[in-house]
């Protein structure tokens, strides 16, 4: 195992700059937490999701985020696995959403999680790259830090819609309740346009429209509450502990999970065939009042004849940066990839490209064993 590099202050300087903006002790309780961490490195008692944020910022950071990748047992057929960890990353607090406001920043940039270097040189501080059909994990990145997922929400939106099998052709009238005022993000369905519940699906999978989402979470029986717990209760059945939904279009960065948690929420979703055509869909045109109104895919990789994308959905507000996550096949196999808190605009596309020319190498040159050896970050 190699030491970190990493300065060991940047945590510290991290959460005192949230101290910072919202006054609170709980900050300084992780700090103290984070010095304690040198002490208690073998310990290996998790921190579960949903103990309450004042146990969660006096228990001692986890020393390692990912773990469900071997060092050496590999066998030498496969490809050999990749596992980075930022040292000490703890589970988002309630005062991050207002640092992250402040400053612009995401919630991994607060916790440090940019510094955290891996063989792939990735932009995106949170990654996982695993076998659909085997469940073998060959990249990992921070994969159980748990952060904001934008607009990945409508992921799971799409799947309690699906599975309610409710009629893909009534009629849903967007309202004033379906604008934004969390982010006051525009959209192109103006109030008073009517469509049908297939197409608010589809420009929800696809041009990740906002107003779209939310009216069909608005007019799922019981209304916009029933459908939150429909989405949570969703989560709990495919084993997502990580994660928790508080709306239907990730515009709150309370809606949070981790890329292992989304993982396993892709590849279930991949089940749906609907899911599958409409999160690919290059483009959609609908009728919008008097005029025909064009949308378009957020993911431009899905029109690049390189990839083949079998599910998609992109998001992206401060706290969480650009996020992706796809299904796609790459050298003869199938592959479920999770890009969380990219920098860039187009970065998160580009580190999808990097694992694609990775895979791909290897598999060219017959050595799959010989892919990029881990360098395991440490405090």
């Amino acid at each position: 195992m190699v030491c970190s590099k990493l300065n060991k202050n940047w945590l510290v300087i991290a959460l005192v700059s949230v101290l910072s903006f919202t006054g609170t002790t709980s900050v300084e309780a992780a700090t103290k937490a984070r010095h304690a961490s040198a002490h208690t490195a073998k310990s290996k008692k998790a921190v579960r999701h949903g103990k309450s944020r004042a146990r969660t910022a006096q228990a001692a950071p986890r020393a390692a985020v990912s773990r469900a990748v071997a060092d050496d047992s590999a066998e030498p057929a496969k490809l050999t696995p990749v596992s980075i960890n930022a040292a000490g990353a703890i589970k988002p607090a309630s005062n991050l959403a207002a640092a992250s406001s402040a400053s612009g920043a995401s919630f991994g940039q607060l916790y440090g999680l940019h510094h955290t270097q891996d063989p792939l040189d990735l932009k995106s501080s949170v990654a996982l790259v695993m076998d659909q059909d085997t469940n073998e994990v060959v990249f990992a990145k921070n994969s159980e830090a748990v952060l904001p997922i934008a607009s990945l929400t409508k992921l799971m939106t799409a799947m309690v819609m699906v599975e309610a099998k409710l009629p893909l052709e009534d009629q849903i009238t967007v309202t004033s309740e379906d604008v934004d005022t969390e982010k006051n993000s525009s959209s192109r369905l103006a109030v008073g346009a009517t469509l049908t519940r297939g197409e608010l699906l589809h420009l929800a999978l696809m041009s990740s429209e906002n107003r779209a989402a939310h009216a069909l979470g608005r007019t799922y029986p019981g209304g916009l509450p029933a459908f939150v717990i429909a989405m949570n209760a969703k989560a709990r059945s495919l084993g997502m502990a990580d994660t928790k939904y508080v709306d239907p279009t990730g515009l709150n960065s309370g809606n949070q999970s981790s890329a292992k948690d989304l993982a396993s929420l892709v590849k279930a979703a991949y089940q749906q065939p609907l899911i599958r055509e409409l999160s690919t869909s290059h483009e959609y045109a609908v009728r919008v009042g008097r005029r025909e109104v064009q949308f378009h895919n957020t993911n431009s990789l899905v029109r690049n004849p390189a990839w083949d994308i079998g599910l998609q959905k992109t998001g992206y507000i401060v706290e969480a940066g650009r996020c992706l996550v796809m299904q796609a096949k790459m050298a003869g196999r199938k592959f479920i990839m999770v890009f969380l808190d990219s920098s860039g605009k187009y970065s998160r596309q580009a580190d999808a490209e990097r694992v694609r020319r990775w895979i791909e190498s290897a598999t060219q040159k017959g050595a799959l064993s010989s892919l990029p050896q881990h360098n395991k970050v440490t405090s």
